[in-house]
């Protein structure tokens, strides 16, 4: 799995504190950077068959049709991109006109994940989205009739402007539209983001609790009765639409991250790029590669194991646990899952399979986090 993390974006989401830059004065030599990165780490990935690449950021749909070919075809030059590789492009709605979907046919891009976030215009104004409305939704209908089939969007919830009424109207327009997948995150406040600001200031009110709660619940409520799959907490699919990106993420698979604070994992170790797009490019033209690597301890793999399986509908599997980590952490993890089972957040099937319940997916990161084992 590649992932390419292109720092750049028209302007700053109140809420977001992905690293990125409102200023393109480095992306051409930050590009040049990053296809020099892929040859120089070329090494990182054992398994050189390449199944899926993601264009995340910032703001990936800035860049021009011929930048993403070049950047696919630098990886084709050091790995095996197979056949029928789940190729996905981050895009913003007001990016997505008819010329820039139609160059966009014309390269290997074959799945888009739209952040259309909400089809109201006070939210979006309130969150600082460089779209608006009538973009949200004309830039999906745009989308499909091209010919595009795989399409992805997010939605917020949980925000002090959100009504549940305009919530089931967000989902609805996702519904209508057929979006074959929903991706959608109840708003957080990061420290140093002019979200958390404006709620210092008393500006805006804070986020409510019981609020994110409310629509997580109508959200799974609503997607899987028409016809979605709740297959990890954020994530829902028709049939056999899983996105295959994130879905080996959640499986342990390894990836090489690409760009400017991107990360890295190879099974035993995890790396990531620093979060300065000068200090990136100046590195990486000094082939001295501007990262930091982690070694991961035996309880660190333990760890990152619980935390993506227990968010997906594949869950935990005890068989596994045993086989790959010892009888010492099987037994720790059924001694501590107990009192979840019992108060019904986790359900472990006859074949030894631990998944959370409806009311056990408020509480992943709590349950996760109660299974670690820490050294």
């Amino acid at each position: 799995m590649f992932y390419f993390h292109i720092p750049f974006c028209k302007q700053s989401c109140h809420y977001c504190d992905f690293h990125f830059s409102t200023s393109l004065k480095y992306k051409e030599e930050l590009l040049d950077a990053m296809m020099k990165e892929i040859e120089l780490r070329a090494s990182y990935l054992v398994d050189k068959k390449v199944e899926s690449l993601y264009f995340g950021g910032g703001t990936p749909s800035i860049l021009e049709a011929k930048e993403i070919d070049q950047l696919i075809g630098q990886v084709a030059k050091y790995f095996e991109i197979s056949s029928g590789s789940e190729i996905t492009l981050e895009a913003n709605p007001d990016d997505l006109d008819k010329k820039k979907v139609r160059d966009l046919r014309n390269t290997e891009i074959n799945r888009f994940s739209i952040g259309i976030q909400s089809f109201y215009e006070e939210d979006l104004k309130w969150m600082n989205r460089a779209h608006n409305s009538e973009e949200a939704r004309s830039s999906i209908m745009r989308v499909q009739d091209s010919g595009f089939e795989n399409i992805t969007c997010d939605l917020i919830y949980g925000f002090p402007l959100l009504t549940n009424t305009k919530w089931k109207g967000n989902m609805q327009q996702l519904i209508d539209l057929d979006v074959p997948h929903i991706s959608s995150y109840s708003l957080t406040v990061e420290r140093k983001t002019a979200l958390a600001h404006m709620i210092n200031k008393g500006r805006t009110p804070a986020l409510n609790e019981e609020q994110s709660a409310e629509q997580m619940l109508m959200l799974i409520d609503t997607l899987t009765s028409n016809g979605y799959e709740h297959y990890e907490i954020s994530n829902f699919a028709k049939p056999d639409r899983y996105a295959r990106h994130n879905s080996n993420y959640w499986k342990g698979k390894s990836y090489l991250g690409i760009g400017p604070s991107a990360h890295s994992f190879n099974g035993t170790s995890r790396s990531w790029n620093i979060a300065n797009n000068a200090l990136y490019i100046k590195g990486i033209l000094a082939k001295e590669l501007p990262l930091e690597t982690e070694q991961l301890s035996k309880n660190d793999r333990f760890n990152e194991y619980v935390m993506t399986s227990l968010r997906t509908k594949w869950g935990i599997d005890i068989k596994y646990v045993e086989r790959e980590f010892g009888s010492d952490y099987l037994n720790s993890l059924l001694e501590n899952i107990e009192e979840y089972e019992y108060k019904k957040d986790v359900n472990i099937s006859d074949q030894g399979i631990i998944t959370l319940t409806p009311t056990g997916k408020l509480l992943a990161d709590q349950i996760a986090s109660e299974l670690f084992i820490l050294d």
